[in-house]
């Protein structure tokens, strides 16, 4: 079940490759998920020292969250991947120019988890391309329908 999408990833880059990560959350950050305040759209995943993280997701605090936690809704936070995974990012992202992408947040088995895509970046000329391509799916369905009524 999908909790927020990065619908603008698709938009922007070719995705080559997905990997489901875990995150490290506090429990405030849980409990603000399952209540559907999560936003992944200006969020970017970087690698630093062999590690993966997530940067600029927004997850708006509850207002009942606790009186002696100071809730950061745009903290960096750890992805959790093994390490045959985040080897073979390494390799892709700093020798052949991969950037990392969050495509989704979503449940599995009652986790949250992150969908994350090996992406290449799309030039404007590709990206109107998609564009057109997608019009034209568009107006043959709609010629198709007209057609049947």
């Amino acid at each position: 079940m999908s909790i927020a999408d990065n619908k603008k990833a698709f938009h922007d880059y070719f995705i080559e490759e997905r990997y489901e990560a875990g995150l490290v959350l506090e429990g405030w950050e849980v409990k603000a998920i399952r209540a559907g305040r999560a936003q992944i759209k200006e969020a970017y995943v970087v690698l630093k020292r062999g590690e993966v993280f997530l940067i600029g997701a927004h997850i708006t605090p509850l207002l009942s969250a606790s009186t002696h936690v100071h809730p950061d809704p745009v903290r960096t936070r750890k992805l959790l991947l093994n390490a045959a995974e985040i080897s073979k990012l390494i390799g892709k992202v700093e020798r052949a120019g991969y950037t990392l992408v969050p495509l989704d947040l979503h449940y599995s088995k009652g986790r949250v988890k992150l969908s994350v895509g090996l992406a290449k970046g799309k030039k404007q000329h590709d990206k109107r391309d998609a564009e057109k391509d997608r019009d034209w799916v568009r107006e043959k369905a709609r010629v198709m329908r007209d057609k049947r009524g």
